[in-house]
């Protein structure tokens, strides 16, 4: 889990930039917005899973329960 997450993220707003690029300039802009926000909730689902993860250890760490 080190750098490998940043360019995931940093590809798939990549892709959804140059997606919704297209979309939006072949007249599709409602297209466009749906992928930029999927995007978002793609980026959204892998934080939070890190996130989750890093609670785990804390808890794990201090022997919470």
């Amino acid at each position: 889990m080190g750098i490998d997450v940043i360019f995931r993220i940093a590809a798939i707003g990549i892709l959804a930039a140059v997606v919704s690029s297209i979309l939006k300039q072949s007249g599709k802009d409602e297209l466009g917005t749906f992928v930029s926000l999927a995007a978002v909730v793609i980026c959204l689902l892998m934080v939070l899973t890190m996130v989750a993860e890093l609670f785990n250890t804390v808890r794990t760490l201090f022997s919470l329960y």
